[in-house]
């Protein structure tokens, strides 16, 4: 196994407090076994997101400091603009202060009750936006995508067949747009090749209907392009991210993710009249267009954090760092989705704990468990994040796939935080045969894993760590 080797050094330090065993028992006990409910400094290592949570650079830092708070025309929004314009291609730059906004804003505009928005698969916030519309968010994602053991090089691929029977099905009036998610997030941090996005825009030109990109991890998915599609190997970055965005008429762009900053966002498009649209709506809600409720500075750090995002040495790091942990756990036989993602490795929680059934939330336990023990935060994903109830029987209908998502924060932790990961992760799945499921006793609506709560089922201690 090759050890990824940082491309940076560290200029500046971040204490980090660890807990007892018994404290983070009580934790989690006063959180409802929920982990969004559990206080960040008392988690040693936490992989609950990769959005937000990136270091960033010293040029971003220093370019916070030439923030222009204008209220309206800051010359870091025309830094932004042309930044953007430069590598995605698209005519309108509107900025938001995160991608959920950014797909309020389309689907606001654009999306009816009764409408359908096919992706590939949709993401949390991307699904809750378009059916808070009253429309149908569907996936259709090839069949590959929920079998955890293929290892096809671009399990994110949309299925075209389903695709255009879906677009014949329902009818080509009530698709206003198609999404694809660049990388498939809920697949598994799973690319999307370049051949299936340029037949996917043959297939919409048909039909005139116009693709749009969840596009937050865009440089990770150009860099699969460029490792795996031979065309592509002696391609730069930019380059590629170029060419895939011309396929597109446009995107919405968490830039928490690959803009690699804290807070920040944008919808890109080329329509004059659903930018219009979407503009008046933005004024609303967020602020006037060359802010859009965001500081200057924040603007400013996006604009630097785009371009830096582009760095081959920098996304060979990035990719090798999170396919580190994932041999690691996978040469221990621990259960994966494979192949290891961009962003995440995700643990397959079905075969984890095959003795708890998908009822007692298998992923939301495992979670939990390998927080108390050794004070690393996940998240869910699977039953409590995309679970839903039957209508007419009033039962739950699960997900195919039932994971807990490790998330590796951008440039924050060590490769020895990161084998500590494994080695924790490792010891559990020896002792998982004590970990018991999770009894769901409060849901919001809407987005129900951010605030549920459950309870424990049985509660037997795994070992006592005096430390971790």
């Amino acid at each position: 196994m090759k050890f990824p080797s940082e491309p940076f050094k560290i200029k500046v330090v971040e204490p980090i407090r660890r807990t007892t065993r018994e404290e983070r028992d009580r934790l989690l006990r006063e959180a409802g076994y929920n982990l969004f409910h559990v206080p960040a400094e008392s988690v040693y290592v936490d992989l609950l997101t990769d959005s937000g949570t990136s270091a960033m650079s010293d040029n971003q830092w220093a370019g916070l400091m030439l923030g222009d708070e204008s209220y309206a025309g800051s010359k870091n929004y025309y830094h932004l603009e042309e930044t953007v314009r430069s590598i995605f291609g698209y005519k309108h730059v509107i900025p938001t202060h995160q991608g959920r906004m950014a797909e309020n804003l389309l689907f606001s505009t654009v999306v009816k009750p009764g409408m359908c928005i096919p992706n590939n698969i949709h993401f949390d916030t991307t699904r809750a936006n378009v059916e808070h519309q009253g429309a149908q968010a569907l996936d259709v994602v090839i069949k590959e995508a929920y079998d955890p053991h293929c290892e096809l090089p671009f399990k994110g691929n949309m299925d075209l067949v389903r695709l255009k029977d879906t677009i014949n099905r329902v009818g080509r009036h009530r698709i206003p747009l198609v999404m694809l998610t660049i990388t498939n997030n809920s697949g598994g941090g799973q690319p999307v090749s370049m051949d299936n996005i340029r037949q996917t825009r043959e297939l919409l030109s048909r039909y005139h209907i116009p693709l749009f990109f969840d596009a937050c991890r865009f440089a990770e998915n150009c860099f699969f392009i460029k490792e795996r599609e031979p065309d592509y190997a002696s391609k730069s970055i930019l380059d590629i991210a170029r060419e895939l965005f011309s396929y597109g008429d446009g995107c919405t762009m968490s830039a928490k993710k690959d803009g690699l900053v804290n807070i920040g966002g944008f919808l890109s498009l080329n329509d004059d009249q659903w930018a219009q649209d979407t503009t008046n709506m933005l004024i609303m809600v967020e602020g006037f267009p060359t802010y859009g409720g965001l500081a200057g500075r924040d603007l400013e750090a996006m604009a630097r954090g785009l371009r830096e995002v582009l760095d081959e040495d920098y996304l060979s790091f990035r990719v090798g760092q999170v396919r580190y942990l994932g041999e690691l756990l996978d040469q221990a036989d621990v259960p994966i989705l494979k192949p290891i993602g961009g962003h995440a490795v995700y643990l397959n929680a079905k075969e984890f704990l095959p003795h708890i059934s998908q009822d007692q939330c298998p992923a939301q336990s495992l979670a939990v468990a390998l927080y108390r023990e050794y004070g690393i935060r996940g998240v869910e994903i699977g039953t409590v994040m995309f679970g839903k109830k039957d209508a007419a029987t009033g039962r739950t209908i699960h997900p195919e796939l039932e994971m807990v998502r490790l998330a590796i924060p951008r440039r924050v932790y060590t490769n020895m935080q990161i084998t500590y990961v494994a080695d924790s992760i490792i010891e559990l799945y020896s002792r998982r045969e004590r970990i018991h499921g999770l009894a769901l006793t409060y849901e919001a609506p809407v987005l129900r894993h951010f605030t549920a709560r459950f309870e424990q089922l049985e509660e037997r201690p795994l070992v006592q760590h005096a430390a971790s």
